[in-house]
């Protein structure tokens, strides 16, 4: 049996938004297809961060986000409105807006798997920077027949450190020295122009220390370049060992006198590998169960840990998709993740818990009357055995009614049983098998 103590007076601070995802939701189109707009709303989404957009024909395909998709011709003048498609994006962000999520913009470029067009280094960095400030003005500042959408965080680039010191990336094709020099300049310059926003980067694919990382971070501690917050990417099979990555990062930002750079976890999925039978065991597993247990995993330990913002990729159309079917758009087990968090979301003051003991993690929530326990079941053993949690809780503002909510292979979130307590101290018991995940709602009556 596994006990979590749970003291309803014991505060934390806030319910971080641990529950971003990568890219928005899909409208009905021309066609009033097949859409998962209301579902998406329906999870009351924090952030999308907006990379890989341009994989999906039904958010603009070939002509959104990319910088170098909206700026099509490097030659052209870059304050001249009609250098510039924006149409495309403008549908895809207004969408995403509608949805009540805010945009999380990376600018750059999406992965490159063969060819290679957008990574390229830009011929001229000032002048990419300046095409980056004329992307912020038409969204932020209503220039070109733009809006006034605030969005706040802007993201230069994405995943630089993959690949470059094996001599082959998919995200940037020159060297460490080069990608230092442009987030300098764009950095800089991007501040200077927006000094209310939140520049930032790099969603450096590996989450240990490496020699672009440390560069980026020198620079910025010389005053070289800027940075309102440090973004970094885990993918993984066991979801204990993102903990180390989290605190590292911290202690390093921490050690150079950069403790107000908050972090960001703006990618993160199961993998036990990117190739071979590995990877189509890992699309397999992050559209089923398995899948939706590590998300709430994750979840549970972004809110413990040091971690400021936390986002899943992907909710974009596509085999990394655990929240919805590609086809139909219908729920997954993942989302029922996200409908959980919620819960405690809505409730807002977090309760620290024992929160990863036995492969149980654990997050709770309180509003001062009502509080809300979200549990899951996760290790990569899917014939480990179903195991009893039992929660000890004090502290209460009795009499209270317990209702318990269940998401595994037979229900997706659905009441099983309720019960009143009236004592001071109290224990529910809940049998769980592996990979399920539970919600115990505790409401005052």
């Amino acid at each position: 049996m596994t006990e979590i103590k749970v003291n309803l007076l014991e505060k934390g601070g806030k319910i971080k938004p641990m529950n971003g995802v990568n890219n928005g939701p899909i409208d009905g189109g021309i066609r009033n297809s097949y859409n998962n707009f209301d579902t998406y709303k329906a999870a009351c989404i924090p952030f999308a961060r907006n990379h890989d957009a341009s994989f999906c024909a039904s958010y603009g395909g070939e002509h959104i986000v990319d910088v170098h998709r909206i700026f099509r011709n490097f030659d052209a003048d870059e304050t001249n409105p009609e250098s510039y498609i924006f149409e495309p994006t403008d549908k895809y962000i207004a969408t995403t807006l509608a949805a009540g999520t805010q945009i999380f913009y990376r600018l750059g470029a999406s992965i490159e798997h063969g060819y290679k067009f957008g990574t390229k280094v830009p011929k001229d960095f000032a002048k990419w920077a300046r095409i980056c400030e004329h992307i912020i003005r038409h969204y932020n500042e209503g220039w070109a027949n733009g809006f006034y959408h605030n969005i706040e965080y802007w993201e230069i680039w994405n995943e630089p450190d993959l690949g470059i010191f094996e001599g082959a990336s998919p995200c940037w094709q020159g060297n460490a020295e080069q990608f230092n020099e442009l987030y300098c300049v764009t950095s800089k310059h991007l501040k200077e122009k927006f000094p209310n926003l939140k520049i930032g980067g790099c969603a450096f694919y590996n989450p240990k220390e490496n020699p672009l990382k440390t560069m980026i971070l020198d620079s910025v501690v010389k005053g070289e370049a800027h940075m309102d917050f440090f973004s970094f990417h885990w993918y993984g099979r066991f979801a204990a060992e993102l903990a180390p990555y989290i605190r590292k990062n911290r202690e390093t930002l921490d050690s150079l006198g950069l403790s107000h750079i908050p972090m960001v976890l703006n990618e993160y999925n199961y993998i036990k590998s990117f190739s071979g039978e590995n990877w189509k065991d890992s699309l397999k597993a992050e559209k089923n169960l398995k899948g939706s247990a590590f998300i709430s995993s994750i979840m549970c330990m972004g809110q413990h840990e040091p971690l400021d913002m936390l986002m899943y990729y992907d909710a974009r159309p596509c085999a990394m998709n655990g929240l919805f079917k590609n086809e139909t758009f219908e729920c997954l087990k993942g989302y029922y993740t996200f409908m959980m968090y919620l819960e405690l979301v809505k409730l807002g003051t977090h309760i620290p818990t024992d929160y990863m003991k036995e492969d149980i993690y654990s997050c709770a929530a309180t509003d001062g009357d009502n509080s809300a326990v979200m549990l899951s079941y996760y290790n990569d053993a899917d014939e480990a055995e179903a195991r009893t949690v039992k929660l000890e809780f004090e502290g209460g503002n009795m009499p209270l009614r317990v209702k318990v909510y269940v998401l595994d292979e037979e229900k997706d979130l659905e009441p099983v049983r309720e019960e009143i307590f009236s004592a001071d101290k109290f224990s529910v018991l809940i049998d769980m098998t592996i990979n399920s995940s539970v919600l115990v709602k505790l409401e005052k009556m």
